[in-house]
């Protein structure tokens, strides 16, 4: 017998904001790989980079089985993906993308989340009601916050939060992160990039994910929320909720569908 499949439900929204004239954020799913991406170095380099690090990441997701050390590799040919279009259209130059994700991944013969990122795009994890942050971002506000001189909310609003210190589009590239934990009935994801983050506190996206039990209609209504709270950004919420347990059966199809959100934006950051 084949190990159990969690069943799922899946939203994916995506806003330019109120102040981007482009959309630079890429979401997209394919089967039980679900990766966010927010482009950076300015329309249309950032929608280039964005766009190549999430295609490349669900080309995973046509494999029988993956495993973590599989997620890491994907990552890297994004970042090689980046890097040789940017050698070949020199108006790409510069460009790059942060990236994060969750994937059901093969450990010990059973199935697991892993969940990964490089940049400041997250990964939350609501379970039995409580909000947790999966991913750390790797942003210089982030190490101020980890090393005690800011709170997480005072790091929503220092000037410098929009400074990464990891991407794609570098070489080297750096550590992509990753976690592992077993599925659980009624346990929620959001992955959602820094435009959620920036705007949203993380009791707010714990109210929101508490008040809308559908995937679809917390996915709108994170990405509704953050724009009307300023949009400052582009914002993007993929949500993933499960569901229960199935044994003798595969992912149901119905409720996974293959959904890619892509576009291009003027952002670009240090």
């Amino acid at each position: 017998m084949s190990p159990a499949h969690p069943v799922l439900s899946v939203g994916v929204v995506t806003d330019v904001g109120r102040v981007r004239a482009h959309n630079e954020d890429a979401a997209l799913t394919r089967g039980t790989v679900f990766v966010v991406a927010d482009g950076m170095g300015g329309h249309a380099a950032g929608e280039v980079a964005s766009r190549i690090a999430s295609e490349t990441v669900v080309e995973l997701a046509d494999r029988p089985a993956i495993q973590v050390r599989d997620l890491v590799a994907q990552v890297a040919e994004a970042n090689r993906r980046i890097l040789a279009s940017a050698a070949r259209h020199p108006e790409q130059t510069g460009m790059g993308t942060t990236v994060a994700g969750l994937a059901l991944v093969s450990v010990g013969g059973s199935r697991h989340w892993a969940v990964f990122n490089i940049g400041d795009s997250r990964v939350y994890r609501l379970l039995d009601g409580d909000l947790t942050q999966v991913t750390a971002d790797h942003s210089e506000v982030w190490e101020l916050v980890e090393r005690g001189l800011l709170t997480p909310e005072q790091a929503r609003v220092h000037p410098g939060r929009n400074v990464v210190t990891r991407s794609l589009g570098r070489d080297p590239m750096g550590v992509v992160d990753t976690w592992v934990f077993p599925p659980y009935p009624g346990e929620v994801f959001v992955i959602c990039s820094d435009g959620l983050s920036n705007e949203l506190t993380h009791e707010q996206i714990e109210a929101v994910l508490l008040e809308h039990p559908d995937a679809e209609a917390a996915a709108e209504a994170l990405v509704r929320r953050a724009v009307e709270a300023g949009g400052h950004d582009n914002v993007t919420a993929i949500v993933v909720a499960v569901q229960g347990q199935d044994s003798d059966s595969d992912v149901d199809e119905d409720t996974t569908p293959r959904q890619n959100v892509n576009g291009s934006s003027g952002e670009s950051r240090s």
